[in-house]
């Protein structure tokens, strides 16, 4: 007797999924609905402007489905390696969608400002200012909307319809991506061990680069040149305070001017000084693509203002916003959610003067964080 082919269906040819039914391409490809076309003139872009702005808010779906999966994992008491490597596959995933909706944004500049005209009254009050999905993106990663400058954060409830602005209230009361960052940093191995303290090692390991940089003042036989030095010397000393002073930097978290503890800070630290240690080095690219993430971001902002002022100049948006000066607003660091992290460039000593670890801690640096 014949064996069946174990990947053979069982089901009938009429319940076997179909490409077209699948991917649900009859309601897909029916959902735009151009105003214009029930006008005297139709507007030949406005199909055009339906379809890019579709295909981002499908790219932020994605993100999210990514960015609630991360956030499950980073729920976890520890993060062990098979999920960072989870992780950092799915960050890499979200940065490269950030990059590709960046990229498409040119695509629409094919469209003039004269062919926008042709359509845009009809649009109003509809906006990109309502696109939920987005400001849940920025939720779910950490910039709240207490977190907006000026008068933003109300124009932006005001500008969604009840049921979105719920959906967002919702996601901010949910725990952030950067809150959990924050939880997992401050679990970094050996940043408080009984015999062991890398905040106080890296301080005096600090000291010993003043030193040194002091003794090359001393042999330097230009007063000009020690001059130089000596301003430099004191600026890269006010640099550090920011993180040595622990008190300074934790009322300023504490007035909501920093967005990660102290702590979690150190811990970010320690990795990027000890990346090279293999329990460090997921850990490090986990890091590397939020702040990323973060810059991929404001590039899109960016991009997104200059088509804006392209398409619209210094008209008020469709939506009541400020049109381009509000997105223009959005490209500080104000707005980026792992700012610390990126920063950490600041804090780092050249290698040869970088704190030894002490041997019970190299075999400490194996297993969950």
């Amino acid at each position: 007797m014949a064996q069946k082919c174990p990947f053979q269906s069982d089901l009938s040819e009429s319940e076997e999924p179909y490409y077209t039914d699948y991917l649900g391409l009859e309601s897909i490809l029916n959902s735009q609905k151009p105003l214009s076309a029930a006008t005297d003139k139709p507007a030949h872009d406005e199909m055009f402007f339906i379809i890019i702005h579709q295909v981002y808010e499908l790219w932020f779906k994605q993100i999210l489905y990514e960015i609630d999966s991360i956030r499950t994992i980073f729920k976890s008491d520890t993060v062990d390696e098979k999920n960072t490597l989870k992780i950092v596959q799915r960050l890499t995933r979200v940065l490269m969608i950030l990059k590709l909706v960046t990229d498409q944004m040119p695509i629409l500049e094919t469209m003039t400002a004269q062919d926008f005209l042709a359509f845009r009254d009809l649009l109003t009050p509809a906006s990109g200012f309502q696109s939920w999905q987005f400001r849940q993106l920025e939720s779910k990663f950490g910039l709240r909307t207490r977190d907006r400058l000026g008068k933003s954060a109300t124009t932006l409830r005001e500008a969604l319809r009840p049921e979105d602005r719920d959906k967002i209230d919702q996601t901010e009361n949910e725990v952030s991506l950067v809150q959990l960052i924050q939880n997992w940093l401050e679990r970094t191995p050996g940043l408080e061990e009984d015999n062991y303290s890398f905040f106080d090692a890296y301080k005096k390991a600090f000291r010993n680069v003043i030193q040194s940089q002091n003794e090359t003042i001393r042999q330097q036989t230009s007063q000009r040149k020690k001059e130089q030095l000596i301003a430099s010397i004191k600026a890269y000393e006010d640099t550090f305070q920011d993180i040595f002073d622990v008190k300074a930097y934790n009322e300023a978290y504490s007035a909501g001017q920093r967005r990660m503890t102290h702590k979690s800070i150190m811990g970010a630290l320690m990795i990027f000084v000890y990346r090279d240690f293999p329990r460090f080095s997921q850990p490090f690219q986990i890091l590397t693509l939020l702040t990323d993430i973060d810059n991929q971001l404001t590039k899109w902002r960016y991009a997104h203002c200059q088509m804006a002022q392209r398409m619209i100049g210094s008209r008020i948006g469709t939506g009541n916003s400020s049109g381009y000066h509000y997105l223009r607003s959005t490209m500080s660091d104000h707005y980026k959610v792992f700012v610390e992290i990126s920063g950490l460039s600041s804090y780092l000593i050249p290698e040869e003067f970088v704190p030894p670890l002490p041997e019970e801690m190299k075999k400490k640096l194996t297993g969950s964080l």
